[in-house]
């Protein structure tokens, strides 16, 4: 009886440990970053952002070639002036550097959020095929290894081929 009882209990404690390895999520990862630049969008992506840069470019290299002239000239004619007209000046030169530094500040923020507005779209495709991808292949869970670094990774693990197909690149 105590035999049997010993082999019964082995069998409940196999069928728990199988039931329990099969409830075990699956864990893959994906390089977004890699895959974002097969995109054939992010080519025109990048080009309409050298442009949107270039105008702010632009008009800070318009800015800081005025203040560097203001400054030469002041710094000429520095010896010659009176108190109150330097005073002016120096006030005119701090208060330009201020705009400038504003502007750049103020341009940065706008060109990460027009960075972000034309990246949404190709970041929600590429989000919407790595789902379909992992619910295809059973994955609870899929790492981003481009934002974080995988120390032991199995290539079967690695989603890239997969959502690269669904996406119809190579």
């Amino acid at each position: 009886m105590k035999k049997l009882f010993k082999v019964a209990l082995i069998a409940v404690c196999m069928v728990v440990a199988g039931n329990f390895a099969k409830a075990q999520s699956k864990i893959g990862y994906i390089n977004t970053n890699q895959l974002m630049e097969l995109l054939p969008e992010m080519k025109t992506l990048q080009t309409q952002m050298q442009a949107y840069q270039k105008t702010f470019s632009d008009q800070l290299a318009t800015m800081s070639t005025e203040l560097q002239s203001k400054g030469q000239d002041y710094e000429a004619k520095r010896a010659t002036m009176t108190d109150a007209s330097r005073t002016a000046t120096e006030s005119e030169l701090q208060d330009m550097q201020t705009r400038i530094t504003s502007f750049r500040d103020n341009a940065q923020k706008q060109i990460e959020a027009k960075s972000n507005e034309l990246l949404k779209p190709l970041t929600d495709k590429v989000r919407t095929a790595i789902q379909a991808v992992a619910a295809a292949k059973g994955y609870a869970y899929v790492l981003d290894s481009s934002q974080i670094e995988l120390i032991v990774s199995p290539a079967g693990d690695d989603l890239g081929p997969a959502v690269k197909a669904k996406l119809g690149l190579q």
